[in-house]
């Protein structure tokens, strides 16, 4: 892309709350190699106007000024596509060339102008601050998804979207694939299975899912489908709500905004950090803590690593924050024992082992009593419900054997517990 066609500014447009209609709540431009923030007169005069996110982005008038360390506003970078869909951008661009592109040639606001508008939360991007004109305009449907392969043997064309992901994921590569689809008053995150897969990962995760929800957390709801060939999972969505008159959608900012990093300080993100915002900004703080420890505990005994701060979010209504359900919870590839978790837990320590976790427990306002009750009830459940579970997936035998004690309870996870503990794994 030449510099003469990059994008220098989108309009940012909101779903308010309540509303099945968005406004148009200001305009991101470039200002050198940083995307600033300034909100519209008319959104300004509006009486149910709310900030896209605060302290970030307060209502007020004039360019505001980025946070330091940051070269576009977090809240908004919140809902710029992920990996999968920046390369779905790079591929239309690039054409057969594009596996080769690195996503980081690529403007962030051509990522935002281009992606679809049903992305994740409550913003859009357009070119006009009078004329919204939503991307990506068929709806894919639970029955096209599960009966795909019917409609292509018939000549019958998918949706751009479910034929990219579906059919042609692999040729994309790098990410795993994902379409959204909606059944009735749902709306859901699809997620396919890949031939690049070491193991089960869309069965992986529904195991996970599930487990997490049995267990007591609140966890978005999935389920497991078929689809030409291939295991998908369905993740529904909690950012969505139908009503009469359309769909309704909640504003969401994602850890690593509510901490104030960007992509590049990620790795110093941390559960710690997580709590204080929580004890101070959050409703119901001390359920909240709660929920958040019983999170990174199973994080560790299902062996899901991948707990990054863009995996974390809450819901923002403009005045207070919510913690959203939990989602994203993935056992991941490991070869030995020992392994880290992605955000920092206490201090400078990240070990996946449940004794960090009781050592941090007065973080979450818990006593060490109370944490080793909930890291021992969630033992309890997923050796009571591991079968049960892994029979719901269809999960192989090999692939059982694959997630149990190497994901899930792998040994490490357990050195210097408490015998109340180790006892349970045995």
């Amino acid at each position: 892309m030449t510099s003469e066609q990059k994008h220098t500014q989108a309009y940012v447009w909101v779903w308010l709350p309540d509303s099945t209609q968005p406004v148009v709540a200001g305009l991101l431009s470039a200002s050198g190699k940083q995307l600033v923030y300034n909100y519209g007169q008319s959104y300004l005069r509006r009486n149910n106007a709310i900030s896209l996110y605060e302290p970030e982005l307060p209502l007020r008038r004039g360019v505001l000024p980025l946070l330091n360390g940051l070269n576009m506003p977090n809240c908004i970078r919140d809902a710029a596509p992920d990996a999968w869909g920046r390369r779905i951008i790079i591929n239309r661009k690039f054409g057969s060339g594009g596996k080769d592109v690195d996503p980081g040639s690529l403007d962030e606001l051509t990522y935002l102008l281009e992606s679809g508008s049903d992305r994740i939360g409550a913003l859009d991007f357009q070119a006009s601050a009078s004329n919204y004109v939503p991307r990506e305009g068929a709806e894919v449907s639970l029955d096209e998804l599960l009966n795909a392969a019917t409609l292509v043997e018939k000549g019958v064309p998918l949706t751009a979207e479910l034929d990219r992901a579906l059919l042609h994921g692999s040729s994309i590569g790098g990410a795993r694939p994902k379409a959204m689809i909606t059944s009735g008053n749902k709306k859901f995150v699809t997620k396919f299975s890949s031939q690049n897969d070491l193991f089960g990962m869309v069965k992986a995760e529904f195991v996970a899912m599930r487990l997490a929800s049995i267990i007591g957390l609140t966890a978005a709801p999935v389920a497991l489908k078929r689809a030409a060939g291939k295991d998908v999972l369905l993740i529904e969505r909690f950012d969505r709500e139908k009503a009469q008159e359309g769909w309704r959608r909640k504003s969401m900012v994602s850890a690593l905004t509510l901490l104030e990093l960007d992509e590049m300080m990620a790795r110093y993100a941390s559960y710690e950090q997580l709590a204080t915002v929580i004890r101070h900004r959050f409703t119901s703080p001390k359920e909240t803590l709660k929920e958040l420890f019983g999170r990174l505990v199973f994080n560790i005994l299902s062996g899901n690593t991948d707990d990054h701060a863009r995996n974390h979010a809450a819901f923002w209504n403009g005045a207070e924050l919510t913690l959203t359900p939990a989602y994203d919870i993935c056992p991941q590839n490991r070869t030995g024992g020992e392994a880290s978790q992605a955000m920092l837990i206490m201090g400078q320590e990240r070990a996946s082992q449940i004794a960090l976790c009781l050592k941090a427990a007065p973080l979450f306002l818990l006593n060490e009593g109370e944490a080793i009750l909930i890291a021992t009830a969630q033992i309890k459940t997923i050796k009571e419900r591991w079968a049960q579970v892994c029979d719901e997936a269809a999960l192989s035998e090999v692939d059982r054997n694959f997630l149990w004690r190497r994901q899930f309870f792998n040994p490490y996870a357990f050195i210097d517990a408490p015998e109340a503990i180790t006892r349970l794994v045995g």
